[in-house]
């Protein structure tokens, strides 16, 4: 069986580096336990450790695994910091290292690139030059420094992403208003934070009529969805009593549900068995978040291994296949 990873994170030396020397409100802090972590404000937001860096020890752990393709991207806070000509840089870097990574490893190494969404000229133009670079998809995080993003400000992004059919890999972040949420104390921002992050972020685009817009887009929702499967009676109840002049969406809130994709990152083997009654096996694809620590290959593996046979194959392997082309 050919496993695909579609969630999986690199960072570069260079970025982090100008993450260090122009990340406005991020930086680098110790740790109780002596690593260095990216902060904003007093807000934990990622671990950069040795995998994210190596693409040799990630296609080591790859073969000890059994993972045959990784597809990665570059995670929080990606490029959403620093002036127009930084966030253009960090983004070339970003990109430019894993297409020199799936060069060198053009069997196992995919990639999500990475945009400048706040300069959407800037954005398309990295677009179009990372595509024919050999980019997969796209990586967005779920808002672009506090913006939603079905922000019509975002609009000529989401229009050329859709005229290519690209997938889209939607990966939380440090939610708006997460310095008013005490995350810091326990360390509430991956475990909470993220996955407000991610359902706010989809929610809003159903309403608004997002998927309508944008037809030909596979978008993927980390991390099982965040809250979105557990949302859908709520959901449905909402848009029954809704005033139809408010409407914008076509169709019923459970059909974006059953439209857009899904990671299997659910922590619990009974999170993953209910989502997949919720949106279907067809609609899930195989992630680990590795190299983080918060959730390990092995869980990831062991989660999908308990499915039936059917269910574990089209998750591991033949739904990221189709939407990927691989």
């Amino acid at each position: 069986m050919t496993i695909i990873d579609v969630h999986t994170h690199a960072y570069t030396h260079q970025w982090l580096e100008l993450l260090q020397h122009e990340g406005s409100q991020y930086s680098l802090k110790t740790r109780p336990d002596g690593h260095q972590e990216i902060f904003r404000a007093d807000t934990p937001v990622a671990f950069p450790q040795p995998g994210h860096f190596d693409y040799e020890l990630r296609i080591k752990q790859m073969n000890a695994t059994g993972i045959d393709v990784s597809i990665v991207s570059l995670t929080c806070p990606n490029v959403y910091w620093g002036t127009e000509e930084v966030s253009c840089l960090a983004a070339r870097e970003s990109n430019d290292n894993m297409a020199e990574a799936q060069s060198k490893y053009p069997d196992r190494i995919r990639w999500f690139t990475s945009l400048p969404w706040e300069y959407p000229q800037r954005a398309m133009e990295e677009l179009a030059r990372t595509c024919d670079k050999g980019a997969s998809g796209v990586m967005v995080l779920a808002n672009v420094a506090g913006r939603s993003l079905n922000d019509p400000f975002f609009a000529p992004i989401w229009k050329e992403i859709d005229r290519r059919g690209l997938p889209v890999l939607l990966h939380p972040t440090d939610p708006p208003g997460v310095d008013l949420m005490d995350m810091a104390q326990f360390d509430l921002s991956w475990s909470v934070g993220f996955m407000f992050d991610t359902t706010l972020a989809i929610t809003r685009m159903i309403f608004d009529g997002f998927f309508d817009r944008y037809p030909n887009l596979n978008l993927i929702a980390s991390h099982g969805g965040g809250a979105l499967p557990y949302l859908i009676g709520r959901f449905e109840k909402g848009d029954e009593v809704e005033l139809p002049q408010r409407r914008k969406m076509a169709a019923k809130p459970t059909d974006y549900l059953h439209h857009i994709y899904y990671d299997c990152i659910t922590y619990d083997p009974r999170a993953l068995q209910y989502l997949i009654t919720i949106v279907g096996v067809d609609r899930i694809m195989f992630g680990t978040d590795w190299p983080h620590q918060v959730y390990d290959t092995s869980g990831a593996l062991a989660n999908t291994e308990v499915l039936p046979r059917d269910q574990c194959v089209a998750i591991r392997t033949d739904n990221a296949m189709r939407v990927f082309k691989i």
